[in-house]
């Protein structure tokens, strides 16, 4: 049988990770790669994470991202870019490849996109034209200074990011002369304000403090506004340090022009058209994604270094002579190092599936949305309460309309299906509903599992592990992996906005459909691991079922969004078995098309059996930990006296209601089956690929 032969290379990922037609991706990704592999290593290699200040060393990054055309990279090619339409797919690639080598620098590119989402997103065309285009690079012959910024959300003192509800900035109105634009005084703290070092724009989120002015927004602050625009202390983080965080302190007079999305005056009232938190959350919806992917790739970077390690072990001693397998595998011989290593890649591939499907649905949404918008517009439906209301309505094709999307081409009504894709309103419902889960199941589960394997990857390299010159930098990552976890909103946000959206229709019609995919994969292809993964959605979904209309003995309700003890854990569930679908996915679209590629070709089935064993160890891991936490849920809250099982001794027979959950687990206990002979084939495959004879960066 053939095995892995080397480690996989671009034109592996860009098949499964739907880009091989993409040229302006893959010339952005060399971009960042050149930057990440050269500048990059170099400053961590020279110690520049060893100081919290912004240094003059650390500010070749900018420059650098300026001349290979990452900073241009968001702008649409009207304001100066080069991508046109949505781009979130570009960014999540770009910040992957800086965050290869180091988590910091990935930051530092992307937080200047994000001071200008809000303008992106809601901002007047006006504001859009002078920002967006105002932070691409000149161009020879342009007489101006590049605009940077950032964004200042929270400032919950003494503590950081604790409630994006909560806004302590304060507007008023400094002067308002008949005939003439408002002059606004605006003060803001900020914590953890990343960019303020070098930003020379900050958007910020306030609320009023003046009655001639309602409710919150977003403004644009300049430094060459009048008052303060003082960039404050460096912010003495541990972790991240190639990126600015400071606590800023600003209190300034700007023209109500500068509110993002532009303002009415109902009655002498200025009424900002969005407020603070609908800006914000058509933001977090998408900038999320880059964020998990940062951290899940990590996990890949390490398979290279972990691997020369282990190789390397012993040679140089008397006991390891060349030809012998202590001198040609080291630590390899043992299957301990081996396995761990495969735990490790695992869980890599699973986020980066996962992140990277939920980045290219990010992209499909978002002209579906600006279309909703434009149709509900023109029927004269406006207001939040009045398009929920009409998106109501078309519930029930949405559903339609996901049941015929994951249906096998040749197995579904085409026809039906064209009609239903050509319904914007429809297909928004479907796809919001798809994006409102898997954007933050990605910020949650990438981010959440990485800081684990990482600790698991630094083990694996033993002592060397915590030194500062560890291959790969994999003590770095791992603590950069904890501060990622906090990024646009800590674990607790993406389990309160999975609450939210897991139990949707819409969604649900969604699963059951993968799950009839993988029941006919797992009839056809016995063994793949598809039938475990199939079991442990369907144990996820009845357990949803049951708690949604479960008490406990005291008879409240338990899937509630106060019982947190509830639904967060069945949010962790979900998450377990998202990774190995998409994974398995991209596995089979490598398969699919993999022959077609000369390169790939040579060597595909060895890559394929590789991967397919990596999706059935995950997807064990996966239901395993999924059907754990549904078994907790479902007994945990039955009293002592309640029976507890639906089979058993005299002593123990329980209800009938719980008959199936028992059927159900018991059934994803059999479909472990193999799983453990894949982790066996896995490890054997890790022992023998070939790997580079360096690092591609340095140490």
């Amino acid at each position: 049988m053939e095995i892995l032969r080397t480690l996989p290379g671009d034109d592996v990922r860009q098949i499964m990770w739907r880009y091989a037609d993409r040229f302006d991706l893959q010339m952005a990704i060399q971009s960042a790669r050149s930057i990440a592999r050269g500048l990059v290593a170099r400053l961590v290699a020279d110690g520049q994470r060893n100081t919290h200040e912004w240094t003059p060393r650390k500010a070749e990054l900018l420059t650098a991202f300026d001349q290979s055309g990452l900073t241009a990279l968001y702008m649409d090619p009207e304001d100066g870019g080069f991508i046109a339409g949505p781009k979130n797919l570009a960014l999540s690639l770009v910040a992957l490849e800086l965050a290869w080598v180091d988590g910091g620098s990935a930051t530092c590119s992307l937080a200047s996109n994000l001071a200008l989402a809000p303008i992106h997103e809601k901002g007047t065309p006006e504001q859009r034209h002078a920002y967006m285009g105002g932070c691409v690079p000149p161009q020879p012959g342009e007489d101006r200074v590049v605009k940077r910024g950032a964004f200042a959300l929270t400032e919950a003192l003494p503590y950081i990011g604790v409630d994006t509800g909560v806004v302590s900035g304060r507007v008023r109105v400094s002067d308002w002369q008949d005939g003439q634009e408002p002059m606004l005084q605006v003060e803001k703290r900020g914590r953890f304000i990343t960019n303020m070092d070098f930003a020379t724009f900050v958007t910020a989120a306030v609320d009023s403090d003046d009655p001639r002015i309602k409710g919150s927004c977003m403004v644009i602050l300049e430094e060459s506004d009048p008052g303060t625009f003082d960039r404050g202390t460096p912010t003495k983080k541990m972790v991240h340090q190639l990126s600015s965080t400071c606590d800023p302190v600003l209190n300034l007079t700007i023209p109500a022009s500068r509110i993002i999305g532009g303002y009415e005056v109902r009655d002498g009232v200025i009424v900002p058209n969005f407020s603070h938190g609908e800006i914000i959350g058509s933001v977090f919806h998408r900038t999320r994604i880059p964020v998990g992917l940062m951290s899940s790739v990590k996990l890949l970077s390490a398979v290279e270094p972990v691997i020369r390690y282990h190789r390397n072990r012993f040679r140089g001693g008397d006991a390891a002579q060349p030809g012998t397998p202590r001198f040609d595998l080291g630590l390899q011989q043992k299957e301990d190092a081996l396995q761990r290593l495969v735990d490790v890649w695992a869980t890599g591939e699973a986020g980066m599936s996962l992140g990277l499907a939920a980045a290219r649905l990010a992209d499909e949404f978002d002209p579906i949305e600006r279309a909703k918008d434009a149709l509900l517009a023109e029927r004269g439906v406006v207001g939040v309460r009045a398009q929920m209301s009409a998106l109501r309505k078309v519930q029930a094709q949405a559903i339609e309309y996901v049941e015929l999307l994951n249906a096998p081409v040749g197995k579904r009504d085409e026809a039906r299906f064209q009609e239903l894709d050509a319904d914007a309103l429809a297909k928004f419902v479907g796809l919001d509903a798809l994006s409102n889960v898997l954007i933050p199941a990605c910020k949650l589960w990438c981010t959440g599992q990485t800081a684990v394997m990482m600790r698991e990857a630094v083990a694996l390299v033993g002592g060397y592990g915590i030194t500062e010159d560890c291959p790969g930098f994999l003590f770095q990552k791992w603590n950069d992996a904890q501060l990622e976890a906090t990024y646009e909103g800590p674990e607790a946000v993406q389990r309160r906005h999975l609450t939210a959206t897991m139990n949707n229709p819409v969604f649900l019609a969604s699963l059951h459909a993968w799950v009839r995919e993988l029941k006919d994969l797992a009839k056809t292809r016995p063994g793949l691991g598809a039938g475990v993964l199939a079991t442990g959605l369907e144990l996820w979904a009845w357990t949803l079922d049951h708690l949604q209309n479960a008490t406990d003995p005291e008879g409240r309700k338990l899937y509630h969004n106060k019982r947190q003890g509830v639904t967060f854990p069945l949010a962790d569930a979900l998450c377990w078995l998202l990774g190995p679908y998409f994974l398995l996915k991209d596995i089979l679209e490598l398969e699919a098309k993999g022959g077609d590629n000369p390169v790939v070709a040579d060597g595909l089935q060895g890559l394929v059996t590789f991967f397919l064993d990596l999706f059935h160890v995950q997807a064990a891991r996966g239901t395993g930990e999924a059907g754990r936490l549904c078994a907790e849920l479902v007994y945990g809250f039955r009293s002592p006296g309640q029976k507890c099982c639906a089979v058993g001794d005299a002593e123990c027979v329980g209800p009938e209601e719980l008959a199936h959950f028992v059927h159900l687990r018991s059934k994803a206990d059999m479909c472990f089956t193999g799983s453990r002979l894949s982790k066996d084939r896995a490890g054997l495959a890790l022992s023998q690929v070939m790997i580079p004879e360096a690092l591609d960066y340095p140490i």
